[in-house]
């Protein structure tokens, strides 16, 4: 006879709607878990290690900065690379680079020839291995689950590295007690090993985008162009520079509020921090349920507010039981804006540019993290601990003020999905891919009283071609003809010409198909695509340039 329990049909329903109910994100997320746990037990034991080799402060403090350096140096090329190539193999290796420089660490400290030089150069080495993992990782999340789960999945990844942020210290701090530190960065390393037996059971899929891949210089330059004109990829990215500038504050502070300001020794400090961890983890959890009750706009502000009280809190008080509640508001507030734009991202970014989406979020909070935590200890040194994290809780109000009219949404399925059928181009001999620039040019005949309305929604065009790939973009007005309007656009070559194409999403073909249907309808819109002449070349010119009267591009 079975006893049904309460927690059954509950834990049954939460499971049934999670997204770990599907095998491949369930493996997925438990060997992200790891991933991140043995990085955290890394840097913990890497940092302890540098202070029993030296005395020296700011050696210690190398130790940090050598392990998140590689994401402020490299980030944007970690972002192309996840784009260009095949996930999978990225991610496999990484997970090489990071076992190896493990296990290097581990054993050159087991055997004595352990060097400062050589700890902070391989700690360098597993950052960097961790920053070229992270977009490859976070963006795969989409290809596991459905697109109405990629919030909650999110949210469960925030989970998975802020209990790594919590139980990855004390796991390694007990290891090194126990056996020695080098036995704790040979667990760190082992920590690696399921993500490989997890992704190399994964099918190589083809590219977001067929054709010509993008060079990773082209990659970067797409990518930052792509977010410089996506509205919606804009206001995430000044939100999260926004926050984290003035979060940075109680981040760098944290020891130093626990041993001056409450008077706490190491396992106060550790019940401080576990603190945020916990309500890091409440935060996350809540995310989900959240984001269906609520705009995004509306848990990024509210989450930021809750800030500002955590660090009023904190700030205002002595008492280790006051500042323990303040540190995990502090938490739920953490999570509930970074992880909450984090899922905005995911949702509003394409396919083809969504690890470089992904690796521009890590670079804003990592670079306000470094930034501000140098300003916020120098305004400390200057007072104390109270009036900087008062100071900090007055930028974050003026922050929201300023940015009122920024606002952050969750993309739509129509913002990822890209046009399925393409006309022909009519063209007899195709260019080569470097071949270019290539001009674009659209006429339009409008009659007076649609002028306004034409003006109005080409305008909303610019957009979509810049961030598809046209490096200038330009409408003209016919002196000699009233009513013919000139769309230019250039592309820097016919390849990505190719690649602006296939990027156009149903979002981008509906606002240029508001423009179309305000033409004359007696008189069809002419399209010309021109190939540039490079006029020092003696050999014989090939007609490309075509001119074709079309209703589509």
């Amino acid at each position: 006879m079975s006893v049904a329990t309460p927690l059954a049909p509950s834990s049954a329903s939460f499971f049934g709607s999670s997204p770990l109910r599907h095998p491949r994100f369930r493996y997925f997320y438990i060997a992200s878990i790891m991933v991140a746990l043995g990085y955290t037990m890394q840097v913990t034991t890497a940092a302890w290690q540098m202070a029993t080799m030296t005395p020296s402060p700011l050696m210690v403090a190398l130790v940090q900065s050598a392990s998140t350096a590689p994401t402020l140096l490299v980030g944007l090329v970690a972002g192309a690379l996840a784009d260009i190539i095949e996930r999978r193999r990225i991610i496999l290796v990484t997970q090489f680079v990071l076992i190896a420089a493990t296990a290097a660490l581990g054993a050159t400290t087991l055997s004595g020839h352990l060097s400062p030089a050589g700890l902070l150069a391989l700690t360098f080495l597993i950052g960097a291995g961790f920053t070229f993992y992270m977009p490859a990782q976070q963006a795969s999340i989409n290809d596991l689950v459905t697109r109405s789960e990629v919030p909650q999945a999110v949210a469960l990844g925030a989970v998975a590295f802020n209990m790594a942020r919590a139980v990855g210290p004390a796991l390694a701090g007990a290891i090194a007690a126990w056996f020695s530190p080098g036995s704790a960065l040979l667990a760190s390393a082992a920590c690696f090993l399921m993500m490989l037996v997890v992704v190399r059971r994964w099918k190589l899929q083809s590219p977001a985008l067929p054709g010509v891949p993008e060079t990773l210089f082209s990659g970067i330059s797409s990518g930052v162009r792509f977010v410089r004109h996506s509205a919606t990829m804009r206001a995430i990215i000044i939100r999260n520079l926004s926050f984290s500038a003035s979060a940075s504050a109680l981040w760098a502070l944290l020891p130093v509020i626990a041993r001056d300001q409450l008077q706490l020794g190491a396992g106060g400090y550790g019940i401080l921090f576990g603190s945020f961890g916990t309500g890091a983890v409440v935060g996350a959890l809540s995310i989900p349920k959240l984001l269906r009750k609520n705009s995004l706009q509306k848990i990024v502000v509210g989450s930021a507010l809750l800030w500002v009280i955590a660090s009023s809190i904190i700030a205002a008080t002595n008492h280790v039981g006051v500042a323990v509640v303040g540190a995990c508001m502090a938490g739920a507030s953490w999570v509930g804006v970074l992880a909450s734009l984090s899922a905005g991202t995911q949702s509003a970014a394409p396919a083809w540019v969504r690890a470089r989406a992904v690796a521009m979020n890590l670079l804003a909070v990592q670079a306000s993290l470094a930034i501000g935590s140098v300003v916020w200890g120098i305004v400390a040194s200057w007072t104390d601990t109270k009036v900087a994290l008062i100071a900090s809780a007055i930028a974050m109000l003026a922050m929201l003020f300023v940015n009122r009219n920024v606002r952050v949404r969750l993309g739509r399925e129509a913002d990822v999905t890209h046009e399925a059928h393409l006309p022909d181009l009519g063209i007899k001999v195709e260019p080569l891919p470097d071949d270019g620039p290539v001009l674009i040019q659209i006429e339009y005949r409008i009659d007076a009283a649609n002028r306004p309305a034409f003006l109005a929604g080409i305008r909303k065009v610019e957009p979509t071609r810049r961030r598809n790939g046209a490096s200038s973009w330009r409408v003209f007005r016919d002196l000699s003809e009233d009513g013919r309007f000139v769309e230019r656009y250039i592309i820097d070559s016919w390849a990505e010409y190719v690649r602006l194409r296939r990027r156009m999403t149903m979002t981008d073909r509906q606002i240029q198909e508001q423009v179309m249907q305000l033409q004359r309808a007696d008189m069809p819109i002419r399209v010309s695509r021109l190939l540039g002449v490079d006029l020092d070349e003696a050999s014989l010119i090939v007609p490309l340039d075509t001119s074709q009267v079309v209703q589509r591009l």
